[in-house]
Parts: structure tokens; C-alpha cells; sequence
């Protein structure tokens, strides 16, 4: 087994200001993290989505018109508008990620929802320049997507939400011609969740919260599939959440959400052991919302804190 590298930095905006956090190797170590950068976006900006690079030297962020790159000391290093500018105010939430080397930033542009085409692009960028490596236009009309970088090869998947339409996945490889090439998965009724710490499998969840599945990396072959009935709850009644991840390479937290008779609403978080499909213990997380829980991959977790800071918490081995 390839072994599971340390979890990557991670970014909150408020205020205009996006906030590098970045968790330290010791799962033991927990609590409320400080941020590692602070980046200052251009005076006006509506800061959609961020990500900052390994080293902090360089931030990206989204806005709902275009992509501005920044450098540490938070001069612009380069902007690129969206063309033609958008009047629809709903709808779009183009989404950025620095690819594993940090050369290229890759941008999710949902054009369709905003009126600019048919379809929506995937945009490659490169980093120091801003240059255009590759454009790809996919076959979707999406209101927003999220990008899942992997850990070891470096390839990136997209996940696009199409509404009540469903969801598509696309990957994107850089080949030792240094092109960028893209696959779409067999699918349109998968919502992929996250990848696993080791890149060995990804997990998705059925668009209709039926199942959770996990998948070969990168063919996408099913390994396993839970459904709502295994985890000892009525599918009339209840429902996998679009949410969860893998804790560590082997374990993965899947939530189920339901209704309480009263009209209130519920979400459990179980562990699932990958490599034999057991389900494991549920965990307490103390979040009010199911999207909260972020899993690091290396046994512990992030919680929404004080802030607007991520608080890291710990349930193997921890606190």
C-alpha cells in the first residue's frame, strides 16, 4: 500500500481575506488551527471559492466573473475575466485547485448556468503566468463543481452538480507531452464524495442517497456498494448524505440523514471499514450540519470553529 501523504493545506474566506490553514502531521495534535497565510482579495471581489498552493506562496480564488491568482504578499500575479460578463446573479459558482506540483490551477467555469454558452469549460492555467495550458469544454449544465486533486499521481477529478439532472465526473491528466487530457465517467447518477489518502479508491454516493459506493482509482470499477437497508434503516425513511470522506486510507465515514416525526431533521456519522465493506461504529461529531465534517484522511477531522477558523478533532486514538 502506497502510504498516505500528510493532509494538504486548506483555505476559509471571510471578510475578503482567504486564510491558509495547514494541519500538522500528528493526528494527536487538535484543536483550533491558526492560520499559516492570510491572502488579501482585490478590494470588491466576491471571493466564491479559494485554494492556496503547498509552499503559501501563491492563493487562487474565484469570483462569480473570473479567476484571480495572488502572490504571498498579496499582489494580483494574474486575473482572468470570464467572458462575456455575467448577468445572471444565481445559479454559478465557478470553483478553482492547484494541481499536487503546484505548477497549473485548474478552473471550473459553470458558462451555461451564467449565460455565456451551451456548455460549461474546464480551464487550465498556468500558475506563474496565467497562461491558458488547455481549454475543454464538457457536455454539462452545471451550477457548480468540486475539484478532488489526487495524492500520489497527481490527476484531478471534477465533480459537477447538474440539479435535479445529476451529477457528472470528469478527470483531467497531464501527460509526459505535458497536455492535458480528460475522461468522463460512465455516469450521471454518482456524486463523488472524496479520495481515498493512499489514491488507491474514491467514493461517491447515488445521486438519489440510495447508496454509498467505492470505486477503483482510475477506471472507476465498483468495489463496493452499501445501501441505506445495510446500515440497518428504512430507505423510505432515510438517506445517505452527500457528505462524509475517508478518515484514513482503510476507514470511511459515511453519514445518513433522515426526519424526526416532529419535522426536525437527523444525520448519523458510521465508520465504514473500505477493505472488507463492515460497517463499523457510529461517531459523535458535534456539527450541526452533515457538510461540516470535513475528514483529513490521516485519522482526524475539521469542524466549522470559532471565526470562521477549522477546529481539528481526532476520533482514532484521540479526542
Amino acid at each position: 500500500m502506497t502510504p498516505a501523504p500528510p493532509p494538504r493545506p486548506v483555505t476559509r474566506h471571510r471578510d475578503g481575506r482567504i486564510r491558509a490553514y495547514r494541519p500538522t502531521a500528528d493526528p494527536g495534535v487538535f484543536g483550533t488551527l491558526d492560520p499559516v497565510a492570510v491572502f488579501r482579495a482585490r478590494a470588491g471581489d466576491e471571493v466564491v471559492e479559494s485554494a492556496v498552493r503547498h509552499d503559501l506562496e501563491r492563493a487562487v480564488y474565484t469570483t462569480p466573473h473570473g479567476v484571480v491568482c495572488l502572490s504571498r504578499a498579496g499582489d494580483p500575479v494574474w486575473a482572468a475575466d470570464f467572458e462575456p460578463r455575467s448577468e445572471e446573479s444565481r445559479g454559478h459558482r465557478p470553483d478553482c485547485a492547484f494541481s499536487l506540483d503546484g505548477r497549473t490551477v485548474w478552473v471550473y467555469r459553470p458558462d451555461a448556468m451564467a449565460g455565456r454558452g451551451d456548455f460549461d469549460q474546464w480551464v487550465v492555467h498556468d500558475t506563474d503566468s496565467g497562461a491558458v495550458l488547455a481549454r475543454h469544454e464538457l457536455k454539462t449544465v452545471g451550477h457548480g463543481a468540486f475539484h478532488h486533486v489526487h495524492p500520489v499521481d497527481g490527476s484531478v477529478y471534477l465533480d459537477i452538480g447538474e440539479g435535479q439532472d445529476g451529477t457528472v465526473t470528469v478527470r483531467g491528466t497531464v501527460g509526459a507531452d505535458g497536455v492535458p487530457q480528460f475522461t468522463t465517467y460512465p455516469w450521471s447518477d454518482r456524486c463523488l464524495i472524496d479520495l481515498a489518502p493512499d489514491g488507491e479508491h474514491f467514493m461517491s454516493v447515488e445521486h438519489g442517497q440510495t447508496d454509498v459506493a467505492f470505486h477503483h482509482h482510475p477506471d472507476g470499477t465498483v468495489l463496493l456498494t452499501l445501501s441505506v437497508e445495510d446500515f440497518g434503516h428504512d430507505p423510505e425513511e432515510t438517506f445517505v448524505e452527500w457528505s462524509g470522506g475517508y478518515l484514513t486510507p482503510d476507514t470511511a465515514v459515511v453519514t445518513l440523514g433522515g426526519e424526526t416525526e416532529d419535522g426536525g431533521e437527523w444525520f448519523r456519522n458510521h465508520l465504514v471499514d473500505v477493505r472488507t465493506g463492515t460497517i463499523g461504529d457510529e461517531i459523535t461529531v458535534e456539527a450541526t450540519n452533515p457538510y461540516d465534517l470535513n475528514p483529513l484522511g490521516d485519522g482526524s477531522f475539521l469542524l466549522p470553529g470559532p471565526e470562521g477558523h477549522p477546529v481539528r478533532r481526532c476520533c482514532l486514538g484521540g479526542a
